[in-house]
């Protein structure tokens, strides 16, 4: 079936066709006026509007270069269907590295929003108008906040059949069974009935190049689930059954003090394990930092200055643990030997 034609902001992108659609987002205090830059491919034939989000949070970049590379594929000659992508969401937050707006409102806390109201309102309003209600499928591209990593992670609401496909489609080694939160863009896609997946990889401000990598892939096997792109006849192809974690938590430093981490993103610890230790600097008092319960790390602080209270180790509980620590060594193995691969041109190093 011929795809039919798709309008963004009055703009309408023709069936075979591409196009980059700025989108007005109000004006800088200086008259100056801003807008998100939106780019639409529309497939000759129908199928799924698959929109592509990152930046929401401005200091979280792996996105942007994940979707770039996407937008690049040859593959996507035989599209079927649309993809919306929209590399930068908060551009006030990308223009200052910082991940709030200029209010110091957080953008993924605001949603749905509303035409009326302090600017993240109006910002998470036109969001779903333009680009969230005009699809019929989503991926939020996302990384840990500034001095934390994240383990690539898809984190869904596993209760409705059609996200967790897609969540496993997309092939990492974890996933997240996540509930909503009040605000956030997950709870307002799903208010109107559009699955949709959360990938967190890498840390905020810095390229992570397997994060990136694994980001790409991710998208293109959500893409071939959908029937957007023709299944990967390639016999090298390895899949990655992912293992779903149900709850997870921060440990919090009890003392403020130089962090020593001892344990490595991705690392299975049992309960009790030495993470890491907080020490004044004289090395006068040091406290030991022990995981309450056996899991994986699949998030860290990289900032070794900490005060009291601050959150250092993320743990999933799993209830296969060994199995899930093998899955992340073959995953990381997989995406580590890509990286080390002769330079690519459209990769780069930083």
């Amino acid at each position: 079936m011929t795809n039919q034609p798709f309008e963004i902001n009055g703009i309408t992108i023709a069936p075979g066709t591409r196009s980059t659609i700025d989108l007005p987002a109000g004006r800088l205090y200086t008259h100056a006026p801003m807008s998100i830059p939106v780019h639409v491919i529309s497939g000759k034939k129908d199928g799924p509007r698959l929109f592509l989000s990152a930046a929401i949070h401005g200091d979280e970049i792996n996105g942007i270069e994940i979707i770039r590379r996407v937008l690049k594929l040859p593959a996507l000659k035989r599209l079927k269907g649309t993809i919306i992508a929209v590399p930068m969401v908060n551009v006030h937050g990308i223009i200052n590295h910082s991940r709030y707006l200029p209010d110091r409102r957080d953008l993924n806390r605001s949603f749905p929003g509303s035409e009326k109201g302090p600017l993240a309102l109006r910002l998470a309003h036109l969001f779903m108008k333009e680009i969230v209600e005009k699809s019929t499928h989503g991926i939020d591209l996302h990384t840990g906040a500034i001095h934390r990593s994240n383990l690539p992670q898809i984190r869904a609401n596993l209760d409705n059949k059609e996200t967790e496909r897609l969540a496993r489609a997309f092939d990492v080694p974890v996933i997240i069974s996540s509930n909503l939160r009040d605000g956030s863009l997950r709870e307002a896609a799903a208010e109107f009935g559009i699955p949709m997946l959360l990938y967190e990889a890498g840390e905020a401000l810095r390229f992570d190049e397997v994060a990136i990598r694994a980001g790409v892939k991710g998208i293109i096997n959500v893409m071939r689930s959908l029937d957007m792109l023709p299944v990967s006849r390639s016999k090298s192809t390895k899949h990655i059954e992912p293992v779903v974690a149900r709850s997870s938590s921060w440990v919090r430093s009890t003392d403020s003090g130089i962090l020593r981490a001892m344990v490595p993103l991705g690392a299975r610890v049992k309960k009790n394990t030495l993470l890491g230790v907080v020490a004044d600097p004289f090395g006068d008092t040091e406290e030991n930092i022990t995981t309450p319960f056996s899991g994986i790390v699949i998030g860290r602080t990289n900032l070794p200055l900490v005060n009291e209270g601050d959150a250092l180790y993320h743990i999933a509980r799993f209830v296969d643990i060994q199995g899930v620590e093998a899955k992340v060594d073959d995953f990381h193995e997989e995406h580590s030997a890509e990286a080390s691969q002769s330079p690519d041109p459209e990769s780069p190093i930083i």
